[in-house]
């Protein structure tokens, strides 16, 4: 072997040598016998290097993955007895070889095994064995290779091949395997399990651990017996009280318990278990025990759990109700274990049992009447619920890590309990959370913030818990409305939205918001909530998370109870005034509130303007009050931004001009069909905005941001203000045509779509006018070269040329074909042959459908004895060719939907010809241009019959055989 090449395996090599040893596995990869030199040092135990011994066994590994069939027998037979070999050396050395080398050398034989097994090494276990017996080298060798074939072979998790063939065909060559095995030598395995484990248990736990580990993973698919008997049981239920060796232990009853089984069989095989981990005093949980220990002895127990409850659920189907009720008795025996581990601080123990209580619970859903101790456990359940959501001290809430996130995980599957708890006792839920509410806001002031947190928000998870349709929570259900009634004016009522901790301060904003129904009920108290979102509480509390989160929570309470809140507007405006305030981050100061949070801001100003009593001169006055501050701002930072040379500067000016636009649009969102901008005379103000914010579009600096917010603006206007929009178009698209870019033009033909769809006729005289420019601009990008492999490139293009013709499609579906027609025989001509261009040679169907759409609506507008002059030539030169070229192209794809949609097209079109052009358009096709493609005779009188029928379905289906059958 080339010896300086090996030097780059070790991880202290530099990179030079690194590069070569990697080359050196790829040139041995790839030769003929570099497996046999590789194969020869392992056997012979040629290099003492680990790093060398692991690159060997890569080696073969390769080989016996890619290229085993490509072996004779005789090379076959010698990787077999090299893998013999060097088991076989590995006993007599004197250092045990590193868990890297033992691990990968299992690999090897489990890939030999796979290969070999059903072939030519039937007695690969048996070899194994007869060589290994229990020398503990030997055995970590035995189990690793085991546990290397179960994941070759039984493990779902290990996903092999992507090919479903592939699939396939491993999926039936893994059952042969499995099959062939239980045949032959699973009892002799299991042997030698039992051998291992009584030879080891006391002396060598980590081979012990090895063990039950195979059995754990080997147990779902051989026969349970040869395990699930006195004598393994027994051993393994010793375990369980020997500190190293429990948590395997526990993981392997686990896998014990969770095989399948004829439910009487598993109820009796569960009880037995449980009766003598009970007498072991097993069942009663030491808070101070081991909690890894713990955590497994939790998921054993809920595997337990839930193999009663399938069990249960199967006998009740079968009409066993004997038996059932014998699971029932054995479920409801282990529910003082279940609650002693929900219960435990440690929330992994607890997480691990959750299932089995959610089980549980739905079997006492089904229930007709519940025992007297059926009542104890829910109500148990559900006090554990409720000290189980509770925060713990060292949660971080201003800087949330991974053990956060995972509380509050943890804490979305206790939710699913209690959930559950609702619909199995509504009642019971409800008077527990009242009682815990109640008391704990009696004394806010001295309690714990996690206290507080978790009463507020068990208020808060009622809401779903018991669902009510439409706010009955406050009125109809009496006993359920004057619960949470009662709570909700405990809640505002007790000042604990004072209380100093971001989470209670949270929890009340979320609650109040949630049940805004109670404040059309009892609006007598919304002047305090309204005091709580706008001071330290809320918008202006010292957690950037809890303004911001206030910010948005503000905005939904306004909205849904605006009606309430007229003799409030103004005080409102004037409080929020500062945090209105538009300035780019300067000297190191920060706002209170994001942009993002601004937002939520303006847009509830909006609302309480709009919605209110006042006349329509006094909401414009308020709106313009506004809106005046951001529109001067906007002056004065526009005119910074024009002469600012730092580029990072410019970037936080355009930023800054951005946000002033999308405050101004977002206050628009307040405007309905009842209240429109222009009934609340606010036209002025808007236009004056428009006015303002147009100037932008000429900057010669950050053109991309600043266009992007102007022209979002204008869509919103042209929503709201109607035709008052119209004189400022002309200007903004000037601005906007000018050194564009494919995206630029991309995102301005939806506003010229807009404005077309909209006001049609209106707009015909600017359309008119900007039809060519615009066009112009469009085929100057399309042409414009770029690299051959920039994907990016190409898509900007594609995406340009189907928002082009959605823009021809929006002007002639709107009625307005003379814009186009009224372009001089030239520029029409050249649309026309784009739009024959877009059928036929892009391989594109989005676009090729949107084409065909023009060109039915051209020929129905046109295509008439009095249509546009010269355009029946055109149909008849350039249309109907479209319509058998394109779908004849190869990359027309008759299996793909989209490209079936454009397909359909294409038939409306040709159905449209016929109908505008009648006799003469099927004598054109009969006599000259299906003969001129050589259709036979018989097809082209069946095309035009087809073609001829009244229903458009027909010709639309016949259609596409007519060119499956075409096409080569």
């Amino acid at each position: 072997m080339d010896e300086q090449a090996l030097l780059g395996l070790n991880p202290n090599a530099n990179a030079d040598f690194r590069e070569r040893a990697l080359a050196y596995f790829e040139q041995l990869k790839v030769s003929q016998d570099a497996w046999q030199v590789c194969a020869e040092a392992l056997a012979q135990r040629i290099y003492s290097d680990d790093h060398v011994k692991f690159f060997c066994f890569q080696v073969l590994e390769h080989q016996i993955k890619f290229k085993y069939a490509e072996l004779t027998a005789l090379q076959q037979q010698l990787i077999r007895e090299t893998l013999i070999t060097w088991i076989q050396a590995q006993m007599l050395n004197s250092q045990p070889e590193k868990t890297f080398i033992r691990n990968k050398a299992a690999q090897v034989f489990a890939l030999v095994f796979v290969t070999e097994y059903l072939t030519k090494w039937p007695k690969f276990f048996f070899d194994i064995l007869s060589v290994v017996g229990l020398n503990p080298r030997g055995v970590d060798l035995y189990l690793r290779i085991l546990m290397a074939i179960d994941a070759e072979v039984v493990d779902r998790d290990i996903i092999h091949t992507p090919e479903l063939q592939l699939d396939l065909q491993e999926a039936r060559r893994n059952t042969l395997l499995k099959d062939t095995m239980r045949e032959q030598c699973i009892p002799n395995l299991v042997e030698s399990w039992y051998q291992i484990l009584q030879t080891y248990q006391h002396t060598n736990s980590e081979l012990t651990c090895q063990c039950l580990e195979v059995i754990g993973a080997y147990v779902s698919w051989i026969d349970l017996t040869l395990i699930a008997n006195d004598r393994f049981i027994n051993m393994l239920l010793g375990h369980m009280s020997v500190e190293v060796l429990r948590e395997e232990a526990c993981d392997c009853l686990y896998e014990i318990v969770n095989k399948g089984m004829d439910p009487v069989d598993k109820t009796k095989l569960v009880e037995s278990l449980c009766q003598v981990l009970q007498s072991a005093g097993f069942f009663s949980v030491n808070q101070e025990e081991d909690v890894d220990f713990l955590a497994r002895f939790s998921k054993l127990v809920n595997g337990m759990g839930q193999s009663l409850i399938v069990s249960w659920t199967k006998l009740v189907k079968s009409g066993d109700m004997k038996s059932a009720q014998d699971t029932l008795q054995s479920i409801e025996s282990k529910v003082p274990l279940m609650l002693q581990l929900l219960i435990h601080e440690d929330d992994d123990i607890s997480s691990n049992i959750i299932g089995f209580c959610y089980e549980y619970l739905h079997i006492l859903k089904q229930l007709v009447l519940l025992s007297d101790q059926q009542k104890t456990n829910v109500e148990a359940i559900m006090l554990a619920v409720m000290k189980k959501l509770t925060y713990d001290e060292e949660y971080n809430f201003e800087n949330e890590g991974e053990d956060e996130a995972m509380f509050v995980e943890y804490r979305k599957q206790l939710k699913l309990l209690l959930d559950r708890l609702a619909q199995v006792s509504p009642e019971l839920l409800l008077a527990s959370i009242r009682r815990v509410f109640n008391g704990t806001l009696q004394n806010w002031q001295s309690s714990p913030f996690m206290e507080i947190e978790v009463a507020i928000r068990l208020l808060y998870m009622l809401g779903e818990a018991i669902p009510a349709s439409h706010g009955a929570h406050f009125c109809g259900d009496v006993a359920k409305a004057s619960a949470l009634q009662d709570m909700m004016r405990t809640l505002v009522t007790s000042g604990v939205s004072a209380y100093n901790h971001t989470s209670v301060t949270l929890e009340f904003f979320e609650t109040v918001v949630r049940y805004e129904k109670f404040f059309t009920v009892e609006p007598i108290h919304i002047p305090n909530v309204l005091m709580a979102f706008l001071d330290h509480r809320g918008l202006r509390n010292s957690s950037p998370k809890v303004r911001s989160r206030t910010a948005y929570l503000f905005s939904r309470f306004v909205k849904s109870l605006h009606k309430h809140m007229n003799a409030f507007v103004e005080d409102i405006l004037s409080r929020i005034q500062d945090l209105l305030e538009l300035s780019p981050p300067e000297n190191g100061f920060q706002t209170l509130l994001s942009s993002d949070d601004q937002l939520f801001i303006y847009e509830t100003a909006g609302v309480l303007i709009v919605n209110s009593d006042y006349p329509a001169e006094r909401k414009s006055i308020l709106m313009r009050n506004l809106l005046n501050p951001l529109m001067e701002k906007f002056k004065i930072l526009l005119q910074k931004l024009v002469v600012e040379q730092d580029e990072e500067r410019r970037t936080v000016l355009a930023d800054c001009l951005n946000h002033a636009v999308g405050f101004a649009s977002r206050t628009s969102k307040a405007f309905s069909n009842k209240q429109t901008v222009k009934q609340c005379g606010c036209s002025g103000v808007y236009l004056d905005c428009l006015q303002n914010f147009l100037p932008a579009l000429s900057c010669p600096v950050q053109k991309e941001t600043l266009r992007g917010g102007v022209r979002t603006f204008l869509h919103r206007m042209i929503i709201c203000l109607e035709e008052e929009v119209l004189p400022f178009i002309p200007t903004a698209s000037e601005h906007m045509l000018k050194d564009c870019e494919a995206k630029d033009l991309q995102e301005f033909i939806p506003l010229i779509n807009q404005i077309t769809a909209k006001f049609k006729a209106q707009v015909s005289p600017f359309l008119q006018q900007v039809f060519m420019p615009l066009l112009h601009a469009i085929f100057e990008v399309l042409v414009r070269p770029s690299e051959e492999n920039d994907q990016s490139a190409a898509l900007d293009k594609q995406m340009l040329r189907r928002s082009y013709f959605a823009f021809l499609q929006t002007v002639t579906g709107s009625g307005m074909s003379e814009v186009i027609a009224n372009q001089g025989a030239e520029n029409v001509e050249r649309v026309l042959f784009t739009i024959i261009q877009g059928a036929v040679e892009y391989p594109d169907p989005i676009a090729q459908k949107t084409c065909f759409i023009i060109l039915s609506k051209l020929v129905e507008l046109w295509g008439g004895k009095d249509g546009l002059v010269g355009f029946a030539d055109f149909v008849y030169k350039h249309i109907v060719p479209a319509c058998f070229l394109a779908p004849l192209k190869p990359t027309f794809d008759l299996a793909d939907a989209q490209t079936i949609l454009a397909l359909s097209e294409c038939a409306v079109t040709m159905k449209t010809i016929y109908l505008k052009r009648g006799p003469e358009c099927i004598q054109y096709l009969q006599q000259e241009y299906l003969p001129s493609l050589q259709v036979a005779p018989e097809i082209i009188q069946e095309f035009c019959q087809a073609l001829q029928q009244p229903d458009a379905k027909v010709f639309k289906n016949y259609l596409k055989v007519f060119f499956q059958r075409a096409k080569p």
